[in-house]
């Protein structure tokens, strides 16, 4: 599978900054109008796993997974409004998988806060009533279509289109509470009749709280006084964008050094990384041997004819059987011919459950 990530933020977040750290300053354009743009830009996800198997089976390719970051250089209210670029853009940030909100904390005289004032709830409030607001238009829409539809359907047709009715005006009054999608209880009915819409307060949210060097030993404290804006599907991280930009551009013997004279336990973008991966339920597998080694992304409780999938769909629909062994017992024992020697390496049918650090070789025929 591949994951998309969309960048979102107030002006003078920082959030372009974020961008470049993420990516490593290899972001590339994708839209582009007037007022707005967006650009593109992956990631690396790191696997510290991939370097002890490569050592094992000396590949002539190692292959990490990767996330792709997309910047939307917009307000997303002006984007609900748009149909040309803003209209694009919108249709481009739905499709992401999750959304990374930057939101200020850092103060900087030359860059004057766009509100006059620094106040990180009242920012992340305001961008998620804008992420509202296009929901809103979403469902708006689509009530109009609903009533039209209704005036010419047939009999067998009307039970559905009103059920969808329903199903859309419960959510708006949700929304106009000022309630973002992602935290409403829905039924399987719900979750997949509103799944067509691809609404933005629907998709898991990454708070990132944008400070200076001058906080970063208040890093913890101040993200601990935004835990009600925590949940499930959302969740709240600070990095300092600009010195892990600047970081980014040294060696990395040196960034090592100065991110722990800074006190920093991991880098920027592994952490955001890592907290992506939470929020979407995302678990890694592995496949080894002596043309690649590669870390492969899948939903956690995926089966194994499924994550064969991900692989090819050729292995998919010929899925015999997969030869499993956990990442720590190929460690232990050296080697796959000592795996198998003691038992350690597994067949499992289609239905078996996938778990993170499994390392898999797909037996198909077709």
């Amino acid at each position: 599978m591949s994951v998309d990530i969309g960048i979102i933020g107030l002006p003078k977040s920082g959030r372009t900054t974020v961008f470049s750290t993420l990516t490593g300053g290899k972001g590339t354009g994708g839209y582009a109008g007037e007022d707005s743009a967006s650009y593109i830009g992956m990631a690396q996800v790191p696997e510290p796993r991939l370097t002890v198997l490569a050592d094992m089976f000396h590949p002539k390719k190692i292959t990490p997974f990767s996330v792709t970051y997309i910047d939307i250089g917009a307000s997303v209210k002006d984007l609900a409004k748009d149909k040309g670029i803003g209209g694009q853009l919108l249709a481009q940030l739905s499709k992401v998988d999750a959304l990374i909100n930057v939101v200020r904390a850092f103060s900087d005289e030359s860059v004057p806060h766009i509100e006059g004032s620094l106040d990180i709830r009242r920012d992340i409030a305001n961008m998620n009533l804008e992420l509202i607001f296009s929901d809103l238009a979403i469902l708006e829409k689509r009530q109009e279509r609903i009533k039209l539809s209704l005036k010419g359907a047939k009999p067998a047709e009307r039970p559905g289109l009103l059920r969808e009715q329903e199903i859309i005006t419960r959510v708006k009054t949700e929304l106009e509470k000022d309630v973002p999608v992602r935290e409403l209880t829905l039924t399987a009915e719900e979750a997949k009749a509103l799944s067509g819409y691809q609404m933005l307060s629907a998709k898991p949210l990454l708070i990132l709280v944008n400070i200076g060097e001058d906080q970063l030993s208040q890093a913890e404290s101040l993200t601990g006084e935004l835990t009600s804006f925590s949940s499930q599907k959302c969740r709240v991280a600070a990095i300092c964008g600009k010195l892990e930009m600047e970081l980014a551009q040294l060696d990395d013997r040196a960034a090592e050094e100065l991110r722990l004279e800074y006190g920093l336990k991991e880098r920027g973008r592994d952490c955001v990384i890592r907290l992506s991966y939470a929020l979407l339920g995302l678990i890694s597998f592995l496949t080894v041997g002596s043309d690649e080694v590669k870390a492969w992304s899948i939903q956690s409780g995926t089966e194994a004819v499924k994550a064969a999938g991900k692989v090819h769909s050729d292995i998919e629909r010929g899925f015999i059987r997969a030869e499993v062994i956990s990442y720590d017992d190929l460690v232990k024992c050296g080697s796959m011919a000592e795996a198998r020697k003691r038992g350690l390496l597994r067949l499992d049918g289609k239905n078996y459950i996938v778990q993170d650090g499994d390392i898999i070789n797909f037996l198909f025929n077709v």
